[in-house]
């Protein structure tokens, strides 16, 4: 399996998570936790998850970058700072864990300022996402 996920920290401010689902116009992911209700609002998060036998490839990057790259300017109207937006690959591997990058993703990554953040566990290990 691997899960991709665009985080942006905000600040622990449900005013700053209610805007930023208003300005990318996407849903945030809502998951079933026992967290604090003081912590809910700590990280937006959208997600996608690709199984590796059904899904077809998902273009993390670039699809993540079409979602945020338009709005950045909006984003920072409400303290949203490009070091508060994170992209995480975190995969489940079985055996060999391998992955590439394609060179015209990783300079529209860089340019962009958005950090790339990789997790790779054995399948079967404990790991809470």
């Amino acid at each position: 399996m691997k899960y991709y996920r665009l985080h942006i920290d905000c600040k622990n401010n449900f005013e700053t998570y209610s805007k930023i689902t208003e300005i990318l116009g996407v849903k945030p992911t809502e998951y079933n936790t026992e967290k604090k209700d003081e912590s809910l609002y700590s990280l937006w998060t959208y997600t996608f998850d690709e199984d590796d036998l059904e899904t077809p490839y998902y273009d993390f990057i670039n699809n993540f970058l079409d979602i945020i790259e338009p709005k950045f300017a909006e984003l920072k109207q409400i303290g949203i700072k490009k070091k508060h937006i994170t992209f995480w690959l975190n995969y489940e591997y079985d055996q060999q864990c391998g992955m590439e990058f394609n060179p015209k993703e990783m300079k529209r990554l860089g340019k962009s300022g958005i950090t790339m953040c990789i997790d790779c566990w054995q399948k079967n290990a404990t790991v809470e996402l």
